[in-house]
């Protein structure tokens, strides 16, 4: 098995996916209100299926991946936070540095769950990962997710292109 940390916060138990997950993971990735600065698209069963394992294989081969969000109060599985090296045909290039990402079920947008933990997974990298700076792509359109990242410390890298279409590039350097 693979040995994930579990990260905890005041409200969230950050864990590793376990098949009982895929459920929730899949209506989450189905809201059109969660995917609208994604993809635009709610992912197919197929797709939410093989990003589970995509998460379990990042942990498996890189030492770092994406962690399950669980609600302290409830025990409801309500996102998934973390970094990965997704190979992203970008420029510049991001491949070989961890890009965090995150969502989280639009029951508890507004919450500041985002906020606590994107902090705690920060805070778990700088003490554990030996890279100098972390990435994260996000759509210009997507504001809130980019108040989150200027908030824990991403800052403006570029404007670019991925798939098509206009993303922000941001770092945040290991502290």
């Amino acid at each position: 098995m693979i040995n994930i940390p579990v990260i905890e916060t005041s409200h969230l138990i950050l864990r590793g996916h376990h098949p009982d997950d895929f459920v929730a993971l899949k209506e989450i990735w189905e809201d059109l209100e969660v995917v609208k600065h994604i993809s635009g698209t709610p992912s197919t069963e197929q797709q939410s299926w093989m990003r589970l394992v995509n998460y379990l294989g990042h942990w498996s081969l890189m030492g770092f991946g994406y962690w399950g969000i669980e609600e302290k109060s409830t025990g409801k599985y309500i996102g998934e936070i973390g970094f990965a090296d997704f190979k992203r045909e970008i420029t510049p290039s991001i491949t070989g540095t961890p890009e965090a990402g995150w969502i989280l079920s639009s029951a508890v947008h507004g919450k500041g769950y985002g906020k606590e933990a994107l902090k705690a997974i920060l805070e778990w990298s700088d003490k554990n990962l030996s890279f100098d700076k972390t990435v994260c792509i996000i759509n210009p359109e997507n504001v809130r997710s980019i108040s989150l990242a200027e908030k824990c410390g991403y800052q403006k890298v570029c404007e670019t292109t991925f798939n098509g279409k206009s993303t922000v590039l941001f770092e945040r350097l290991r502290k």
